[in-house]
């Protein structure tokens, strides 16, 4: 094994975990030869597995940034990931100083990094503790997030890329909205989810078999999305491929490029 693909005493490296294939999608460096080797075999049948990644990261940052300007000050991000740049504290925080941010993942590996890699500063707080979103009241529950966020305030409750790990048996809407159960009015809710309608039904059908073979993420088509988010109003412009989530100017929004970005996104107000 070569310094790069070290890994600590107690980190399962014989299996792909989501949060090191992303990193490897957007070119990150925490990952191992069994993520890379799952990474890869997504992508030589869907070639737009990376784009969509960093589609998805730049939603990430746009939608925060959205929420901070809305006066959201306090964020629990479930399923966080590997540090990378534009980590949601550092969006908000940009907003507003004192913003705080309680980071959770089901990994220990992206805990050790995020502690290692986002360090204490003169700005707002985060807090990172261990947590799978199949397990909602745990994580309302952790110490760690009761630390930093106030369930009487509007919360931001990022849901980026984590519910299409979510069987289907496992109740992906109930899990929504016992969260949303937990914030106050006003609260925000950044969502995103993978989706095989744009891709050729020949490479839709292989992509669920690699699905299938490593448990891994489950693409769901725009209407199921849709009913995971009927407890909140969604801000224009609604559910839509992320490259369409409020661009930037200047973002090439042609259709041969929105055929590369296979994931849905959008941001909701609870009533």
């Amino acid at each position: 094994m070569s310094e790069q693909d070290w890994a600590p005493t107690g980190i399962d490296i014989s299996r792909p975990h989501p949060a090191r294939v992303y990193d490897y999608h957007i070119g990150g460096k925490t990952n191992y030869p069994v993520d890379r080797e799952l990474a890869e075999r997504f992508i030589a049948v869907a070639p737009q597995t990376s784009v969509t990644a960093l589609d998805n990261r730049a939603f990430l940052g746009r939608a925060v940034r959205y929420a901070a300007e809305q006066g959201i000050d306090q964020f629990l991000d479930i399923g966080t990931g590997i540090p990378a740049p534009g980590n949601t504290h550092e969006v908000a925080q940009e907003i507003v100083p004192s913003a705080r941010v309680a980071y959770v993942d089901n990994d220990p590996i992206v805990l050790a990094h995020a502690r290692a890699l986002m360090p204490a500063t003169d700005r707002g707080r985060t807090t990172f503790t261990m947590g799978d979103v199949r397990e909602p009241e745990k994580i309302l529950a952790a110490p760690e997030v009761r630390e930093v966020i106030d369930f009487d305030r509007p919360v931001g409750l990022l849901l980026v890329a984590i519910l299409h790990y979510v069987a289907d048996a496992e109740d992906p809407a109930g899990i929504v909205n016992r969260l949303l159960d937990a914030v106050p009015s006003g609260s925000l809710l950044i969502a995103s989810h993978t989706t095989s309608d744009f891709l050729p039904p020949i490479s839709a059908e292989r992509v669920l078999e690699i699905n299938d073979d490593a448990e891994f993420m489950l693409p769901r088509p725009h209407a199921t999305i849709a009913g995971y988010l009927t407890g909140v109003d969604l801000v224009e412009p609604g559910l839509v491929q992320a490259p369409l989530w409020r661009p930037e100017e200047g973002t090439d929004l042609s259709p041969e490029r929105l055929s590369q970005s296979w994931i849905y996104t959008a941001v909701g107000r609870k009533a």
